[in-house]
């Protein structure tokens, strides 16, 4: 009887230890969480773009599980504020950008204190006589460096994208890889003449002719079009895609095409967010 007491008091001695290291473990797999991603969108106008909002809110929670970073989104941009924005390293803009002065003065700051991030395809654009007119000079010509959009191709079309630098960024990213379709901007400065932006990723020659039109400006055939690039002053990264491919000819507005289903890419994205995420300064 003595030896089964015993044996008891030993099997529930390892069931308790057991029990421990995997509180334990699960703890320390929580605290292993890196850094915190907010998601800033508005998701209501064109159907790529809500296309994208959604795939992207699908896309960031499996890799933060995977990397071990928290991720969160919103669509109400009066969260850009300072005490809201001190919870989180980096910021993403999904499709558009802040528009009130108050919204535009925090995520300046954010940037100044050395924040992270990292903004797709239409948080870009800007256009005057448009319902997005270029009045922000520090974003569009200081942060950002393109200016104003120019043109873009149309349909959304893969590209073949070449790398231009090295960079963390581009570690273990191929010199030249297709991009999944999108729809490629053109814009009114020329970031070659930038000395702080440094050109990660440009439209590679062998794309050409690029798009399909129906209209010829729509038609790229020769040019230098970067397409992902960082200011070197701060810790960003601008990606011009963000645009899936929809059916509006046959009038479904199905999806037919998703911008994170290319591995390539997504590295370059993963990339920034845990050197942004991490980075220590700017």
């Amino acid at each position: 009887m003595n030896v089964f007491n015993q044996k008891m008091k030993l099997a529930a001695k390892c069931i308790l230890l057991t029990l421990f290291l995997v509180c334990f473990t699960g703890i320390a797999q929580h605290k292993k969480a890196k850094f915190k991603v907010i998601a800033f969108y508005t998701g209501k106008n064109d159907q790529a773009h809500i296309s994208f909002v959604h795939e992207a809110n699908k896309w960031f929670p499996k890799i933060a599980e995977e990397n071990h970073f928290e991720y969160d989104s919103t669509s109400n941009w009066d969260n850009l504020n300072a005490k809201f924005l001190a919870n989180y390293q980096v910021v993403l803009f999904l499709d558009t950008r802040p528009e009130t002065p108050a919204q535009r003065e925090a995520f300046q700051k954010h940037m100044e204190n050395g924040g992270g991030f990292i903004g797709f395809h239409f948080s870009a654009f800007a256009l005057n006589d448009s319902s997005y007119p270029q009045n922000w000079d520090w974003y569009h010509n200081t942060f950002l460096g393109s200016g104003e959009y120019g043109s873009n191709t149309w349909r959304p079309t893969s590209a073949v994208l070449r790398v231009e630098n090295q960079d963390p960024i581009t570690k273990n990213i191929p010199k030249t890889f297709k991009s999944q379709p999108n729809e490629w901007y053109r814009w009114s400065n020329d970031l070659t003449k930038n000395p702080d932006i440094k050109i990660l990723l440009a439209i590679d020659e062998s794309s050409f002719p690029l798009g399909t039109g129906p209209k010829a400006h729509e038609i790229w055939h020769s040019g230098y079009y970067p397409v992902v690039w960082t200011n070197k002053k701060y810790k960003m990264m601008y990606v011009n895609m963000g645009h899936n491919d929809i059916d509006y000819e046959g009038k479904t507005n199905k999806t037919l095409s998703y911008t994170f289903e290319n591995e390539t890419q997504n590295k370059v994205i993963l990339n920034a967010l845990l050197l942004f995420g991490t980075k220590k300064g700017k």
